[in-house]
């Protein structure tokens, strides 16, 4: 078997890494929560990224139009007996990865480059005139 190049995720990592973000998605979905922090909350799985044993996965979560998904970290931990159980029933793995969750900035991030793309003084260096 072909080993991936360095630091890159095996084709399999891919595969159940995707299969868990479906899993968790759905869950997040249907509000099956008992924690009146989860109840409501919309919430977004982006990323589910496995380790090479397959015994770790950590899931960037976040809340479209919403900067407050960090709040929401320590109601996910408490829920994540529950998450774990229901990948059990929804997959066929040998075991269940711990799950661990962390917000994904990487749409703030994408809107304040955006931004700063559009200041004056970076559109006049970069040579970029305003269309009105």
């Amino acid at each position: 078997m072909k080993k991936p190049a360095s630091g890159a995720p095996s084709q399999r990592q891919l595969r159940v890494g995707e299969e868990v973000r479906h899993v968790l998605a759905g869950i997040f979905a249907r509000h099956e929560f008992r924690d009146p922090d989860l109840a409501e909350a919309d919430i977004t799985v982006t990323e589910v990224r496995i380790g090479p044993d397959l015994k770790r996965a950590t899931a960037f979560i976040a809340r479209l139009g919403r900067s407050d998904v960090a709040a929401l970290i320590p109601a996910l931990k408490r829920a994540t007996p529950y998450l774990r159980g229901q990948i059990a029933k929804a997959m066929k793995l040998r075991a269940v990865p711990d799950l661990s969750f962390q917000p994904d900035t990487a749409l703030d991030y994408a809107m304040e480059i955006n931004r700063l793309m559009h200041e004056p003084v970076v559109a006049r260096d970069l040579g970029v005139t305003e269309k009105k």
